[in-house]
C-alpha cells in the first residue's frame, strides 16, 4: 500500500510516517518510480508505535523496543539497558500520576471550599 493509504488505515499523518520511516521505525520499498510501498503488517507496525509514543517514549527509545516484541516482528533479545530503562520510565509514569493524583485532591478541595461559600 502507498502512504497515503497507510495513513488513512491508521489515522497517522503522512508527515508522521514519512518521520517514522526516517528515523528507522518503519521500513517500505520503493516502486521504480520511487513511491513508497509499505506491507500490510505495517499497519499493526504504525499502531504499535503510536501506542509507544503515547507512553512517552522516544523515537530513539522506540527503535530499541521494536525489535525485541515478537508481536511486531521482532526477534531480538532485549538488553539488560534497555529493560532498566523502561522501568525508569514507568517509575517515571507512576510519579506522574501521583502528582496529578495529589493535584486531583487539591482541587477537590477547593471545590468544596468554593459549594460551602456558595451555599453559605
Amino acid at each position: 500500500m502507498r502512504i497515503g493509504e497507510l495513513s488513512r488505515r491508521t489515522n497517522v499523518s503522512v508527515r508522521a510516517l514519512r518521520y517514522y520511516e526516517q528515523q528507522g521505525l518503519l521500513t517500505a520499498e520503493r516502486t521504480s518510480g520511487g513511491h513508497r510501498e509499505f506491507g500490510d503488517a505495517a499497519v499493526d507496525r504504525v499502531v504499535c508505535i503510536q501506542e509507544l509514543f503515547a507512553a512517552g517514549l522516544c523515537s530513539s527509545k522506540i527503535a530499541q523496543v521494536l525489535p525485541c516484541l515478537p508481536g511486531h516482528g521482532g526477534y531480538a533479545r532485549p538488553s539488560a539497558e534497555l529493560v532498566e530503562n523502561l522501568l525508569g520510565e514507568r517509575d517515571r509514569l507512576d510519579r506522574a500520576i501521583n502528582d496529578l493524583r495529589r493535584s486531583q485532591e487539591v482541587l477537590d478541595g477547593v471545590i468544596r471550599e468554593v459549594r460551602d461559600a456558595r451555599a453559605g
